[in-house]
């Protein structure tokens, strides 16, 4: 067994009561999409591997928490000792580490090396594309929020609320992500994703308004 095979073994429990939107099954197509773009980038495949499989296992404590705890800064900490274990020098645990503390939209570190940066497009990638939807529309209803509400005042709502609907994510991020992508082969990628997603609200929109 290869040191990536012990790891993903090892951190299976990890996910066990994890919410739906975050659950083991979102990082196996972020580890996936990696996979895609890590040569293309001469990027150091082990760092990105490990990173991509460790990034949102402390996810489930952040929801616990009602979002207090930011599961990129906190599991960034406590990575550390995990990774010691398999044996990893300082320099690549501290490469890892940033690319897990570095991943999240709605947070200020911001990704430097090349591993990091793929990191967080294929975590947002995983955000606009079909499954994208369809998680946003699982998260809604894991924090209990309407089904739809397309004429919401974004400014008037908060995260993590009943108003906190699919397309208010669309609303507040999701039509944003391809802007800030970070990589080109993600870029590119990301342009058809993102007119998918822009399609898909503006026929459910006037779906709801019975129109044809």
């Amino acid at each position: 067994m290869t040191v990536i095979q012990k790891i993903i073994e090892d951190t299976k429990a990890y996910f066990s009561d994890s919410r739906w939107s975050h659950d083991r099954e979102h990082t196996q197509r972020v580890h996936k999409l990696c996979l895609h773009i890590w040569k293309k980038e001469n990027a150091d495949m082990d760092v990105l591997e490990i990173a991509a499989i460790l990034h949102d296992i402390w996810r489930k404590h952040q929801d616990l928490s009602n979002w207090e705890i930011c599961h990129a800064e906190k599991w960034a900490e406590l990575a550390r000792e995990l990774l010691s274990k398999y044996n990893f020098d300082f320099n690549k645990i501290d490469q890892i580490v940033h690319c897990i503390e570095t991943h999240r939209f709605r947070w200020t570190k911001i990704p430097n090396s090349k591993e990091a940066k793929i990191l967080y497009d294929a975590d947002k990638l995983d955000s606009i594309w079909a499954v994208g939807i369809w998680r946003s529309f699982l998260f809604a209803w894991e924090i209990g929020a309407k089904l739809h509400n397309k004429d919401v005042d974004i400014n008037q709502t908060k995260e993590y609320s009943k108003d906190d609907t699919a397309y208010r994510e669309y609303m507040v991020k999701l039509r944003k992500i391809k802007d800030k992508m970070l990589t080109q082969e993600w870029k590119n990628i990301a342009e058809e994703r993102h007119n998918f997603m822009v399609d898909f609200f503006e026929r459910l929109n006037k779906e709801v308004d019975g129109l044809l």
